[in-house]
């Protein structure tokens, strides 16, 4: 087994989340646009409730210019629907003023009672083309303001994109505590990585093998200790989970068995990080494999019509929940799983694989949501 880097959360125990499709990424057969499965806000709202309802711990709502739901817009809309479920909202750097960023996943955050967590985005803007440099120090400018908002008594930040003055952070101030909702976070570039490394709480990677893994960890808690921290790490991964591994290997083909490679082609390349330094080596690993297995159990087919995530976790209960343990080993807190379509198969893993993993919610576990309700001005707090 691969050796656990130094992370911040060393009880095992780990935080299983589910994927809302609100970016025309939901099939039954791959690459085949089925009506029945578009990205409406019934839909993809009856994705979430299913999910809260099964015992989810989190659900990612992603973000993409692309005809579906915008992932701010529709979480405030869920956070009504749902009991007990946390919300992983994408949200792009830059589209919103920082400070009102800040008031936005304040409001959030209330609605959800603490139940919100941030997967930063730091891709390219609809129409406009940075460098990776440029895009991740606006990132990094945004992040600082956040913290700021969430975390002092009035905002002060002078930077090369923002400089900002603003007496009172009461506009802003979220129900969680001591920082505020966790900050998610997935880019192996240099800058995207030194980005995490100083302000991000869990590092979110695709499916590689489990030795590039275990090396991306060691280098992102390395380069977080440089600046005094330690980080989480989490997998973001696609599910095929069947009773027998022989049927979920058959529906693994069954999957791509419509897919024209030439359309396949084009819904990969019309996703923003398309070519991203992640989605590139995770077509090299392909590449390199037999039948697209990139090792036992990861099945790399899926990226063949997707851009970001591009394999799938494929076997029998058993098999699955093995694997699962072996990443838990090398020191994975949170899974972010998905699968085809994303309702039926988040059952499917709800039904095999979940009751037998210990879970977690890490802003509990990183005391982020108070025991009872906080005085905050929404709350109980002094009027002004």
């Amino acid at each position: 087994m691969i050796s656990s880097p130094p992370i911040r959360t060393t009880d095992p125990a780990v935080e299983v989340a589910w994927f809302s499709a609100l970016c025309s990424d939901d099939y039954e057969f791959l690459g085949v646009p089925d009506g029945r499965l578009r990205s409406s806000f019934e839909h993809c709202a009856d994705i979430v409730t299913t999910a809260d309802r099964l015992g989810y711990q989190n659900i990612l709502m992603p973000s993409s210019f692309i005809a579906g739901q915008e992932p701010l817009v529709f979480a405030g809309a869920t956070a009504v629907l749902t009991q007990q479920i946390q919300h992983l909202v994408a949200v792009r750097m830059g589209e919103i003023h920082p400070p009102m960023l800040a008031r936005h996943l304040s409001t959030l955050d209330h609605l959800l009672k603490g139940r919100l967590t941030v997967n930063i985005i730091s891709s390219d803007l609809p129409g406009q083309s940075e460098s990776s440099e440029d895009r991740y120090a606006r990132s990094d400018e945004v992040i600082q303001i956040l913290k700021q908002a969430w975390t002092r008594d009035r905002i002060e930040f002078q930077g090369r994109y923002y400089n900002l003055s603003i007496p009172t952070t009461e506009p802003v101030r979220t129900y969680q505590q001591n920082g505020g909702p966790l900050l998610y976070f997935g880019g192996i570039s240099e800058p995207a990585k030194d980005l995490c490394a100083k302000h991000c709480d869990v590092f979110l990677m695709w499916p590689e093998t489990e030795e590039r893994l275990a090396a991306t960890m060691a280098e992102l808690s390395e380069r977080a200790a440089s600046y005094g921290r330690k980080i989480d790490f989490g997998l973001r991964i696609h599910m095929i989970v069947r009773e027998t591994e022989a049927e979920a290997r058959s529906d693994a083909q069954r999957l791509v068995s419509k897919l024209d490679a030439k359309i396949g082609a084009e819904i990969k390349a019309r996703a923003q990080d398309s070519k991203s330094a992640g989605v590139l080596r995770q077509d090299e690993l392909r590449a390199q494999s037999k039948d697209d297995y990139i090792e036992e159990r990861v099945w790399s087919g899926i990226g063949r019509a997707r851009s970001g995530c591009g394999s799938a976790l494929v076997g029998s209960p058993e098999q699955i929940h093995e694997k699962l343990q072996r990443y838990i080993a090398m020191g994975m807190r949170a899974f972010i799983l998905s699968g085809y379509p994303h309702k039926a198969e988040c059952e499917l893993f709800a039904r095999h694989v979940l009751p037998s993993l210990d879970t977690c919610k890490l802003p509990v576990v990183q005391g982020r949501v108070p025991a009872i309700e906080p005085a905050t001005p929404l709350t109980t707090g002094p009027r002004v």
